[in-house]
């Protein structure tokens, strides 16, 4: 009998499961939750590695683009969407290439992950090269779509990520950063939406979001580079822009509106920059670190 890999065995603690009360069901899942992160906590040297990696593409004109077919393109696509609006990141620089492609948001269909050729075609079809970072995330580490779309990308001399929730898998082996979530198995057998998937989520997240504070997208524990585009990102804005520099809210509102709605160089200017495009000329020398930019203005007699 073939010994089947982690994320698809059957643990015996659940024998009988169906038969359990439903508390006891569901404190079963919740501890499956619980140790699904303890995994995630052991990946973090390998997650800061990875953060960086797709910090440097970024940084230099690249995009960082998230591959997966089944549940991790759910969770890729989730990440993806909320990055430009949470970090101001340009759209088109967070991609996603998925098996289902747009029919993701209707259904899964499990057919087209088996295709290697599919995400060769599609890694080709969106000119992956060597600005780029590619994510690629696959519970079992071996899905053809996947990891055919992860080598593509590495032939093509792109940075490559893998996450996986078993060693030794063709993802973990052809990545540039391995990222290992042992999981191991599921509560319920083979349903790596549930401890795998949410190793998943919380992985990258927390990839993209140390990934934004590496691009200086974050000051304290303030987003400064939020697109704000609804008012209550606008009153987030400002609170921001006064948290950080001292200034009343009139005047936090008044410096976002020289600044078009952009914090950075809203704080800046509430901090005492005379100009916008002084602003952005010091945002520019400290490649977008507002942290570095107000520092530069406290000691230069002209900003």
């Amino acid at each position: 009998m073939t010994i089947p890999p982690a994320t698809e065995a059957a643990d015996a603690r659940y024998d009988g499961l169906d038969t359990w009360p439903d508390e006891v069901v569901l404190a079963a899942l919740l501890d499956g939750q619980r140790r699904a992160l303890e995994a995630v906590a052991v990946a973090i040297p390998d997650l800061c590695r990875g953060a960086r990696l797709a910090a440097e593409r970024l940084r230099g004109g690249g995009r960082l683009i998230y591959v997966a077919a089944g549940s991790p393109a759910l969770m890729s696509l989730a990440d993806a969407l909320e990055i430009p609006q949470t970090y101001g990141i340009a759209h088109e620089r967070i991609v996603t290439i998925l098996a289902d492609g747009k029919g993701i948001a209707e259904r899964l269909d499990g057919s087209r992950e088996d295709r290697a050729d599919a995400a060769e075609t599609d890694l080709a079809a969106a000119m992956v090269g060597p600005a780029d970072c590619i994510i690629a995330t696959s519970a079992s580490g071996s899905t053809p779509y996947t990891v055919a779309g992860l080598r593509a990308a590495r032939r093509a001399g792109a940075a490559t990520i893998g996450i996986a929730g078993n060693p030794n898998s063709a993802l973990l082996e052809s990545a540039e950063v391995a990222v290992l979530l042992a999981t191991g198995p599921e509560v319920i057998a083979g349903s790596t939406r549930m401890g795998a998937g949410t190793a998943q989520k919380a992985a990258l997240n927390m990839l993209s979001t140390l990934m934004g504070v590496h691009l200086g997208h974050v000051y304290d524990g303030l987003m400064v580079n939020v697109k704000a585009d609804n008012a209550k990102l606008r009153g987030r804005a400002a609170r921001i822009v006064s948290k950080i520099t001292g200034v009343d809210d009139g005047t936090a509102v008044r410096a976002l509106e020289v600044s078009g709605g952009e914090v950075k160089p809203a704080a800046l200017i509430a901090a005492g920059v005379r100009s916008l495009a002084e602003a952005g000329a010091l945002l520019g020398q400290s490649r977008g670190n507002l942290r570095q930019a107000l520092a530069r203005a406290s000691t230069d007699p002209q900003a």
